[in-house]
């Protein structure tokens, strides 16, 4: 449903380990492991929850599919029925006999609203690439902290703030996306609404002729 994220959890994990393998400063061992550890599984958790919400967006989305071809279905064989009915309202097959003129219920103007074409849009299916610090995106790139000693360790601090600010803007790139997609499916279970109604319509207004033709006959 969605594009993988940008920075996916072993993405990160290689860029601390890279990042580690080039800092000059004095940080304990211990302490670069456990930064490692803590972003890594920072990572995996947002990997694992954008992995839940794709797959709870697809099953909703495949079971309107299937909802809505199930109404489209209905719709269609109760225009075959209907083409039976006119057929027996008719005498002699040639013309309808006066007391069974309806009107044709496709010619309704609340049908062609019901019926039109779906217009609820595409499935998302790419995530946009535009990060915060990338060019037109919200923020700047570094310069998130106010340097006094304006050493490694200052370097090492603005680029971490950096990656996370890049996994926020990430997080609300794929937010946006999965909005549009719960709008879209929105907007299809009201049309799957209307065409439930339509099609409760049709069939009572259809019982009505095949019940007035039996007591004609």
């Amino acid at each position: 449903l969605f594009a993988s994220c940008e920075y996916s959890s072993a993405d990160i994990k290689n860029k601390i380990m890279t990042g580690k393998s080039n800092k000059t400063n004095n940080v304990p061992a211990e302490e670069e492991d456990d930064l490692a550890t803590i972003q890594f599984k920072t990572a995996q958790v947002v990997d694992e929850s954008l992995e839940s919400t794709r797959r709870m967006l697809a099953m909703c989305e495949e079971q309107l599919e299937r909802t809505e071809q199930g109404l489209d279905t209905i719709n269609a064989d109760m225009k075959e029925a209907e083409e039976h009915l006119k057929g027996m309202e008719k005498c002699c097959g040639l013309c309808i006999l006066p007391c069974f003129r309806v009107d044709d219920f496709e010619k309704n103007p609340e049908y062609a609203n019901t019926w039109k074409k779906d217009d609820d849009g595409g499935v998302i299916s790419d995530q946009p690439r535009i990060t915060v610090g990338d060019s037109g995106a919200v923020g700047v790139s570094g310069g998130y902290i106010t340097r006094i000693t304006n050493d490694a360790r200052e370097d090492e601090m603005d680029e971490n703030i950096q990656q996370v600010s890049n996994m926020v803007g990430n997080l609300r790139n794929m937010a946006i996306d999965m909005g549009t997609e719960i709008g879209n499916q929105n907007r299809q279970l009201d049309r799957i609404e209307q065409k439930a109604l339509s099609n409760q319509d049709r069939i009572s207004a259809a019982n009505q002729r095949a019940t007035k033709i039996i007591s004609k006959v």
